[in-house]
């Protein structure tokens, strides 16, 4: 593994940065506000290929590896942990899976518009009695000829109140568990599919992240992505990579809070002096620059593990723990060193100590994670 950038990976990261400044960054204050859901960000976002960034040029994708895909979502995540996290799921949740398991004819109505950006994906797993035990879906499918009649909910459907289409796991066989879970592309406007209310979070306001519901829903077997009975590996080989986006997020929205923490300590006067002179803030800004190094280097360590075709599950459970707690940690003192500032809405810390909550929960809590990890190091030694 080169820990050093490729140039062409070192001009995609000055390329999303700018991005992220001049188009990003503006808006996230507002997009925290009004919980709006950026598309026309999200379309400039697919003008620039980061819709689906290590997909191959042939899908419709932009052609990088996994380590850029982990660049991307750093950077967007620093000023917009929303925008952040919808184009994970747009790249690593939706488009990815299909790319790995679906058809040649999938790929051109499911996944080359969705990986080009000119439509929207989600990926609905979760159900309101069924998140960190995915096994235990009780969102049924029957098939009936060439179709199958879905009937269920899915609930905090990250992108669910805009997406064109949903990637859905449903169980064709409650009798077998796991082996009974296949999964379904639904396309919205399907008759019996319906966005339900969208949830009121802590933070990333303006990801449109809602229930779905399904009441005889006809979709066609042709949707079937995979054999029928292959849905849960699906989602939990999809998984593994959508970690390596979260923790890429965590990193992103603990290095915009670590800049921010170290310009104010700079600019803040106490006793007479700027803070960022007392030891005390001093070896805070040490502690949060060295884990954010920590954590970004087991992320690329995840992604690299990913592009060289090897399984990755524990690297990148190792990368998504570590950097989620990491974010909530660094964001948690940088609001400590605002002081009474950091708890105002006004400074753009608040923000990230909200949204930075949410890493440690979805794509698989801290908990599942350990439990992924000393599963992967008791087969190991």
């Amino acid at each position: 593994m080169n820990l050093e950038l490729s140039e062409e990976q070192k001009l995609l990261q000055r390329t999303v940065r700018e991005f992220a400044e001049n188009e990003v960054k503006p808006l996230a204050r507002e997009l925290d506000e009004t919980g709006h859901f950026p598309r026309e960000t999200f379309r400039k976002a697919a003008e620039l290929g980061l819709t689906a960034v290590a997909l191959p040029e042939s899908e419709g994708g932009t052609g990088f590896d996994h380590v850029s895909y982990s660049i991307v979502i750093e950077e967007i995540s620093r000023v917009c942990a929303s925008t952040g996290v919808i184009l994970s799921v747009q790249n690593s949740l939706y488009c990815d899976p299909i790319h790995r398991f679906g058809t040649e004819e999938q790929k051109a109505k499911f996944l080359a518009p969705f990986a080009r950006g000119e439509k929207i994906g989600c990926y609905a797993l979760t159900e309101p009695q069924a998140g960190s035990n995915a096994a235990a879906l009780a969102t049924r499918a029957v098939r009936d000829g060439d179709h199958y009649i879905v009937n269920g909910a899915k609930a905090w459907i990250t992108n669910g109140g805009v997406a064109d289409a949903a990637l859905v796991y449903v169980n064709t066989d409650p009798a077998k568990s796991e082996k009974g879970i296949t999964a379904l592309v639904i396309e919205r406007g399907t008759p019996g599919f319906k966005v339900g209310k969208e949830e009121k979070k802590l933070g990333i306001h303006a990801t449109a992240c809602t229930e779905l519901s399904f009441t005889d829903c006809e979709v066609p077997a042709a949707n079937r992505i995979g054999n029928e009975g292959e849905g849960y590996k699906v989602a939990l080989s999809t998984l593994d990579g959508g970690r390596i986006g979260i923790a890429a997020q965590a990193v992103g929205i603990a290095q915009g809070a670590f800049e921010l923490a170290l310009a104010y300590a700079r600019e803040r006067q106490a006793f007479g002096h700027p803070i960022a002179d007392f030891q005390t803030i001093q070896f805070m800004l040490a502690d949060m620059a060295t884990e954010i190094d920590a954590a970004r280097l087991l992320v690329r360590k995840a992604a690299w593990k990913q592009d060289t075709g090897s399984r990755f599950t524990t690297e990148a459970s190792i990368a998504k723990l570590f950097a989620s707690e990491l974010a909530t940690r660094v964001t948690h003192k940088a609001m400590q060193i605002h002081g009474g500032n950091g708890y105002s809405r006004e400074y753009a810390v608040e923000r990230m100590y909200r949204d930075a909550r949410i890493t440690e929960i979805y794509e698989g809590t801290s908990e599942i994670q350990r439990l992924v990890i000393a599963a992967g190091v008791l087969k190991s030694f």
